[in-house]
């Protein structure tokens, strides 16, 4: 008999449930938007930002690490951000030369994503930068919408206490990952000529 990995646990768990909840979270801080309750939306991407490591933390936990998961956790924290970037930008909401700057930073990292793609590379190992950069600009953007919001200084200054340096480290970590990219597609490429 021999022992294997963990089995994959489906597409029905309770953690990939609250990665459904997270996402379907979006399209209601959109309208809040859009209704004028800007400093509710912040509150809710507050909420969508905050309950990130529960589902992790819960697959792991309940032995329920799925591949299901594993797309959908990310994907919740990658939606979320780009709309409320993007929805902040078109609204007046973030400063422009924030968002563009996050903008820009999604696009650099997604030609990235498809080059080590097409060249046999799938997935790279989280950095805990790139952990505490998100939180940071989780906290930043959040803050943004709630000092707008609510007309809250203290809020907005929270969100460039929190900005500035998270964006630093989001370009730091997005150059650690392309470099991470580089090596690996080396080393595969040194794989497939040497076997």
């Amino acid at each position: 008999m021999t022992e294997e990995g963990p089995a994959d646990a489906g597409i029905v768990t309770l953690p990939n449930a609250i990665s459904v909840i997270r996402l379907l979270l979006v399209p209601l801080f959109i309208w809040l938007v859009f209704v004028d309750e800007i400093g509710w939306a912040g509150i809710l991407l507050g909420i969508i930002g905050a309950t990130d490591w529960i589902d992790g933390f819960l697959a792991r936990r309940l032995n329920q690490v799925s591949e299901v998961g594993k797309f959908l956790d990310p994907l919740a924290d990658r939606l979320a951000v780009l709309v409320a970037v993007v929805v902040g930008l078109v609204q007046g909401i973030l400063p422009v030369w924030f968002a563009w700057a996050l903008i820009i930073r999604e696009l650099a990292i997604g030609l990235g994503a498809v080059w080590g793609w097409r060249r046999g590379v799938s997935k790279l190992d989280v950095r805990w930068l790139g952990k505490a950069a998100t939180l940071a600009l989780y906290v930043s953007i959040t803050s943004f919408y709630i000092g707008v919001g609510f007309d809250l200084w203290p809020a907005t200054w929270l969100a460039y206490l929190f900005g500035v340096p998270g964006l630093v480290m989001y370009y730091v970590v997005g150059l650690q990952y392309f470099s991470d990219m580089r090596q690996a597609i080396r080393a595969r490429e040194a794989n497939d000529v040497g076997g």
